[in-house]
């Protein structure tokens, strides 16, 4: 298996608040890990870490054996590593087409105005996307008009313009109906394909068991188990601290 990314002994305080204790971390490429643990536990400052959202106090992060601690997002993004958001962070008066034309413009290296003309290569791509996420029937709706489910999609599908080597997805099912919640991972899942490695938060354990390969527990800022979901949901300390349901 070829490496993609790897935590090396992070670490992270915010006053006296520990929120990353010595994480190590080896991800393989395609891999699909579910990141477990209760709020506060640490999953979303690895994550913040991983994509220059926040610089640790000690530790690496690299990709592909490169370097990229302490890097901005701009420049992570730009590496290969990219990242949906618990909010959807949108275009909320644009079009779903005009959002995705305008992230593909900037994931292009040039500007692109919404008002502008879609060349014949654009409209393609657009195209592509909106096919992808099932995003086809919204192509002409006001972002600020769609249900909670449709942005989630639209979020992710903007940070796929840029081809990501890794993604990682903040709760991509919350705020998403109950009912909805399996039909819009089987979509995100089916439209990553097997090229892209995946990390995604998630409070759902239904979510975790079915979408994830391979599961990391996180408590106390430290990751207290790392194996496939079965084995994982077995650990007695998990259930104590995580999922609720030790003996």
């Amino acid at each position: 298996m070829t490496v993609v990314l790897e935590a090396k002994q992070l670490n992270k305080s915010f006053g006296s608040v520990v929120a990353a204790r010595d994480i190590s971390v080896v991800v393989n490429r395609s891999e699909r890990l579910g990141l477990i643990g209760t709020n506060g536990a640490g999953k979303t400052t690895f994550v913040n870490i991983v994509t220059g959202y926040i610089k640790p106090d000690t530790g690496n992060v690299c990709l592909e054996g490169r370097d990229i601690t302490g890097h901005t997002p701009r420049s992570i993004t730009r590496a290969g590593v990219c990242r949906s958001f618990q909010v959807p962070q949108l275009f909320l008066t644009l079009t779903t087409a005009q959002s995705l034309a305008v992230a593909f413009g900037i994931a292009d290296g040039r500007a692109f105005s919404p008002e502008a003309s879609i060349d014949a290569e654009m409209e393609r791509k657009v195209e592509d996307m909106l096919e992808r996420f099932r995003l086809t029937g919204y192509r002409n709706r006001v972002v600020a008009e769609l249900p909670g489910g449709v942005r989630k999609l639209i979020d992710i599908a903007i940070a796929v313009t840029r081809t990501p080597k890794v993604l990682l997805l903040d709760e991509p099912t919350s705020g998403v109906a109950v009912e909805e919640k399996f039909a819009l991972m089987d979509i995100v899942m089916s439209a990553l394909g097997s090229d892209v490695t995946v990390l995604f938060v998630e409070h759902d354990m239904d979510i975790v068991s079915r979408y994830a390969q391979r599961v990391l527990a996180f408590y106390d800022g430290k990751i207290i188990a790392d194996d496939l979901p079965e084995t994982v949901f077995a650990n007695q300390t998990v259930r104590t601290h995580i999922t609720g349901t030790a003996n």
